[in-house]
C-alpha cells in the first residue's frame, strides 16, 4: 500500500524575528530591545492545524500577528503559498498586496467582548469585509452573511441584534464568521477559547475543526494548555522566551519529547485517570527576560539536564528524525517522559 503523499505546504517561515525597541529619556534613546520573536523557523500544510504553545510572554500571539503583518517583523521571510496564484513573499508586499494576501488570510481574535464593535449589528461586523474587499453588496451582501452565520452555527433572525445582545460563545461565533467571509485557505486563531467558559470551549473546538474539514482551512491554532492542543492538531510547535524550542507531530511531541521544556509541560497535564498519576515536574526559577536573555540555551538556568555548553552556546534548530525538530544540545543522549496518546 502506497503512502499518503503529505499536503503542499501553505506557509514556509525562516528566521523570523520582532524586536520591540526599549526607549529611555526626553529625546526617546533607544538602549535596548525585547526579543518578542527571536529567529523562528516554522512550516504549516494545507488543511492542517499546527498548535502553538507556550507561557505567558513567550511570543505566541506575536508570532501569530507577525506571520499576516499586523505587526511588522523586524526580519526574516514569510512565504505564503496559496491555491490559486503566484507564491507571495509576505515580507515584501506593498499594501495593495497586503490587502490581497489578507483576503486569503484572517485573524480570529482572543477575547470576543473587546474584537467586536459594540456599535455595530452583526450584519455590519460580518459583512465588513465584503464591503472593504467590494465582494458583495446589497442583496448580495445580506445573503453572504445569513450563509455565513449558519456556517458557525447562529440564528439568521439575529442578524440585527448587536453584540452585547450575545454570549461569549454567541460573539466568537461572530467572529469566526467574520474571518471566514473572504473564503480564507489560512487562520491565525490567538486563543480563540481562552475567555470562554469551559462548557462553550469544546463546542468552539470542534466547529473549529469541523470548519476545517470542511472548507480546507489551515490553522495556526495558539494556547495555553496542551490538552487543547492535542485535541485540535495535527503537529505541535512549543515556543519559550520568543524561540521554538520543539515541533513534530502530536504523536512525537506528546509520546516522545525531545526537549525539557516540553517534558515539563507534558508533566502539568491532568488525567482524568485517579490510577495513572504522573509525577509533575516543577521548574525552578522565572521565565527569561526577553529584554536580556540569558547566553546560550534561554532555558539552561531552570534546566535540570543543563550542562557547561548550554550555558555558553545557543543550540541549533534541527530535524532529529523525519518531521521532529529540536533545539537542544542534549537531544539525543537524553531519554525524556512523555504521555502515552488515548
Amino acid at each position: 500500500m502506497n503512502a499518503v503523499e503529505p499536503e503542499p505546504i501553505l506557509l514556509r517561515v525562516e528566521h523570523l524575528k520582532k524586536y520591540f525597541p526599549i526607549e529611555k529619556g526626553f529625546l526617546k534613546t533607544v538602549v535596548g530591545h525585547v526579543r518578542a520573536v527571536d529567529d523562528v523557523s516554522l512550516y504549516i500544510r494545507r488543511n492542517e492545524t499546527l498548535g502553538l504553545v507556550g507561557e505567558s510572554g513567550s511570543g505566541k500571539t506575536t508570532l501569530g500577528r507577525c506571520l499576516l503583518r499586523a505587526i511588522e517583523p523586524t526580519s526574516g521571510k514569510i512565504m505564503f503559498y496559496p491555491k490559486s496564484g503566484e507564491s507571495l513573499d509576505v515580507m515584501s508586499l506593498d499594501a495593495r498586496g497586503l490587502k490581497e494576501m489578507r483576503s486569503k488570510a484572517q485573524l480570529v481574535f482572543q477575547n470576543p467582548y473587546s474584537s467586536l464593535d459594540p456599535r455595530k449589528t452583526v450584519l455590519q461586523i460580518v459583512g465588513e469585509p465584503l464591503t472593504l474587499h467590494k465582494v458583495a453588496k446589497g442583496d448580495e451582501l445580506v445573503e453572504r452573511v445569513q450563509d455565513l452565520m449558519q456556517l458557525v452555527g447562529l440564528e439568521i433572525k439575529h442578524m440585527n441584534r448587536y453584540p452585547h445582545a450575545f454570549s461569549g460563545g454567541q460573539r466568537q461565533r461572530i467572529g469566526i464568521a467574520r474571518a471566514l467571509a473572504l473564503k480564507p485557505e489560512f487562520i491565525v486563531a490567538d486563543e480563540p477559547v481562552s475567555a470562554l467558559d469551559v462548557s462553550i470551549q469544546a463546542q468552539i473546538l470542534n466547529l473549529l475543526q469541523d470548519l476545517r474539514s470542511e472548507l480546507n482551512l489551515s490553522f495556526l491554532f495558539i494556547a495555553h494548555g496542551l490538552s487543547v492542543i492535542k485535541h485540535v492538531s495535527h503537529r505541535v510547535a512549543v515556543m519559550y522566551v520568543g524561540k521554538m524550542v520543539e515541533m513534530g507531530t502530536v504523536g512525537q511531541l506528546f509520546e516522545n519529547p525531545r526537549h525539557p521544556y516540553t517534558e515539563a509541560l507534558l508533566s502539568a497535564i491532568p488525567t482524568p485517570d485517579p490510577d495513572r498519576r504522573m509525577e509533575r515536574i516543577i521548574l525552578e526559577g522565572e521565565v527569561a527576560n526577553p529584554a536580556n536573555p540569558p547566553s546560550g540555551c534561554y532555558f539552561h538556568p531552570r534546566c535540570r539536564y543543563a550542562v557547561d555548553l548550554c550555558k555558553h552556546e545557543t543550540p541549533p534548530w534541527v530535524e532529529d528524525v523525519p518531521g521532529h525538530f529540536v533545539a537542544c544540545h542534549r537531544s539525543q543522549e537524553l531519554n525524556l517522559r512523555g504521555i502515552p496518546l488515548e
